[in-house]
């Protein structure tokens, strides 16, 4: 059977991860061959985030979901290397607070969602909410089973209030997980990377991939499908990434708007 490379998940569609191959790099075969494109890219991802910033009539959402050492971090580095930090916020989802605990399972996120004009970039998101207390049965079923659907009204809520949702996850081998968290245990520079719990949740790979499966199935929509990205090189996934980014901004053909006052009556003093 051939194996899949990166790919939008149509709404409703079954997903099988191991049908997936994570070591995609499509015509690219080393890292040297993707510099000139991804510094094209860059550029042009900073000049839409100008035009974002100024036209202020969306945002831009960016959800990044998958298992640990699969490269959000990374991904965030890598993409966002070269445009305006004033109009780009990253907001990392933690184990809840006992106040976040306390309200709807999405307020902490609802209250992160950029504002007009500004990139948000979700490093892990609401989507734990159907993961974590999945695969810990941390709430019973009738419960998590609800979210997917929920899920998916406030997606659509924030679309149609000019947010523009993007999802990706990124898709690794178990293999080149083992091989990520040697590589941190084995530099003394990553130690402080290191914690026990990414090695106890390892133990629940098989688990976590189900999860995610039903997660791409259930909340992949029209208005915020889901990107699957071969995510075990990571300059191909962060090409990959800026390339769907730039193309998404470019599809909302922003124009700078018109200055507020007629400048040709403006005369400047020496």
């Amino acid at each position: 059977m051939e194996l899949k490379t990166e790919n939008i998940v149509k709404p409703g569609e079954l997903v099988s991860l191991a049908d997936y191959t994570p070591e995609y790099t499509g015509t690219y075969r080393k890292k040297g061959q993707t510099k000139t494109r991804l510094k094209k890219l860059n550029k042009q991802l900073l000049k839409l985030q100008g035009l974002l910033y100024a036209e202020s009539q969306h945002s831009l959402l960016i959800i990044l979901q998958g298992m640990d050492t699969c490269g959000k971090d990374g991904t965030i580095r890598g993409v966002m290397a070269g445009i305006n930090v004033q109009g780009c916020d990253v907001v990392s989802f933690k184990v809840p607070t006992a106040d976040e605990l306390s309200r709807d399972f999405l307020w902490r996120a609802h209250k992160a969602v950029p504002s007009k004009g500004k990139i948000g970039i979700f490093n892990r998101s609401h989507y734990e909410d159907v993961l974590v207390v999945r695969v810990h049965d941390l709430v019973p079923e009738q419960v998590w089973g609800q979210r997917y659907q929920q899920i998916n009204d406030f997606e659509k809520m924030l679309v149609e209030n000019g947010t523009v949702v993007m999802k990706f996850y990124l898709h690794i081998s178990k293999d080149e997980q083992k091989a990520r968290l040697e590589s941190r245990m084995s530099d003394p520079t990553k130690h402080w990377k290191v914690e026990a719990s990414d090695i106890r949740e390892r133990a629940y790979w098989e688990d976590y991939m189900k999860a995610y499966e039903v997660m791409l199935q259930k909340c992949s929509t029209e208005w915020a499908p889901w990107h699957i990205i071969p995510a075990n090189k990571k300059w191909y996934r962060n090409l990959v990434i800026t390339e769907c980014i730039v193309e998404t901004l470019r599809k909302l053909n922003m124009k700078y708007p018109e200055p507020a006052i007629d400048i040709t009556k403006i005369d400047i003093d020496d």
